[in-house]
């Protein structure tokens, strides 16, 4: 004769703990965005008026063209040094980072932190469809974790 069970029909575990672990739900979504006529001057001043150290580049169609930084930045000052002359009103165009890699909004923010920790980048741009959606940070990857620390991670 078999083993009966005498603990009768049970529920399935609960989940005590289901966190968002996705970009989207860490990204910043209201960015501050720059053009690629709009002057370098005005950029460096936007970075001091939101206390940010960098942003994307939209052409006239919204899409991405470039990432622009306090490092881009660096190298207008430099020139200007170097050249003996005030810092001039040019173009973010010929300073942006071009080529910018970009992640999806449906990916972990552990793979995040891998691309991060792969590439060195402060910054990685959020894109949904092939459009902007926002802007992740290592400093976003860091706090994602600390809400997630004590946790299981999945």
């Amino acid at each position: 004769m078999g083993i009966k069970s005498f603990q009768g029909f049970r529920k399935a575990p609960k989940k005590e703990f289901d966190a968002p672990i996705l970009v989207s739900d860490y990204m910043s979504s209201k960015l501050v965005t720059f053009s690629p006529e709009q002057s370098i001057l005005n950029v460096m001043e936007q970075f001091a008026k939101h206390h940010i150290s960098g942003g994307p580049v939209l052409d006239d169609n919204g899409f991405l063209v470039g990432i622009i930084s306090e490092a881009d930045c660096m190298k207008q000052i430099s020139e200007s040094r170097y050249f003996n002359q005030p810092i001039l009103d040019k173009s973010v165009e010929k300073y942006m980072s071009k080529g910018v890699q970009t992640i999806p909004h449906d990916i972990s923010i552990f793979d995040a932190a891998g691309i991060f920790d792969k590439h060195n980048r402060r910054r990685l741009p959020v894109m949904k469809d092939g459009l902007l959606v926002g802007q992740i940070s290592r400093k976003d990857v860091v706090i994602a974790a600390l809400k997630l620390s004590g946790q299981n991670y999945k």
